[in-house]
């Protein structure tokens, strides 16, 4: 990914931060005939080194491609919205997109084992469901309906080696002109603009 200078975001913190934030990621991966995508629920394991879970449908063909080349790319999307060159103060500016993203390159290993897979599956589940009575469990499932569902997915654990973050949020403005985006995206009713807003505000400019 292409990260000019004034955007490139290589705080861990922040990084996992927006990782955990947006968890629906695109997982993309090199295949026959040109890359292969699949957008999936994907999380963080627990410890270091970082690896990322997921799992995907066995009838989709991006996991044998992932089996003869494990390198895959895992890409984040989070706030991002349009910028009016009618926000700022200065004069003679452009339309621009500010967002922010973040790409973790790996290698993958597939899971096939039952035991494992029910492992990862319970734990996404957990991670949205929360841990109250109420919550959604495998153990709700006939054991025959859960052996269907493990025997119709893959898992994929990929082992993270770098993570590259780009939150182009208009750092390479005057104060003047950010200011004026942040004030534009506080008067907007999108929920979108709201979170964008207060990822600028919470970078540090010098």
């Amino acid at each position: 990914m292409y990260v000019p200078k004034p955007f490139q975001e290589d705080d861990p913190e922040r990084l996992m931060e927006a990782i955990r934030a947006h968890p629906f990621a695109l997982l993309v991966s090199a295949g026959p005939d040109g890359p292969e995508t699949t957008h999936l629920p994907v999380l963080p394991a627990e410890g270091a080194p970082l690896r990322l879970l997921t799992h995907m449908a066995r009838a989709n063909p991006q996991w044998r491609a992932i089996e003869a080349d494990p390198r895959v790319r895992v890409v984040f999307a989070g706030p991002h919205g349009y910028v009016s060159p009618r926000w700022y103060a200065s004069e003679a500016q452009v339309p621009t997109w500010n967002y922010v993203a973040v790409h973790a390159l790996g290698r993958a290993r597939l899971v096939h084992d039952p035991a494992e897979l029910e492992a990862m599956v319970a734990g996404l589940a957990a991670a949205f469901e929360g841990t109250g009575a109420e919550a959604w469990t495998l153990a709700r499932l006939p054991q025959s309906v859960k052996q269907a569902l493990l025997a119709n997915i893959v898992g994929v654990e990929v082992a993270v080696e770098r993570l590259v973050g780009s939150w182009k949020l208009n750092q390479n403005k005057r104060p003047a002109d950010r200011a004026g985006v942040i004030d534009a995206l506080a008067a907007s009713p999108r929920a979108e603009d709201a979170a964008l807003r207060a990822a600028m505000q919470a970078i540090p400019v010098d």
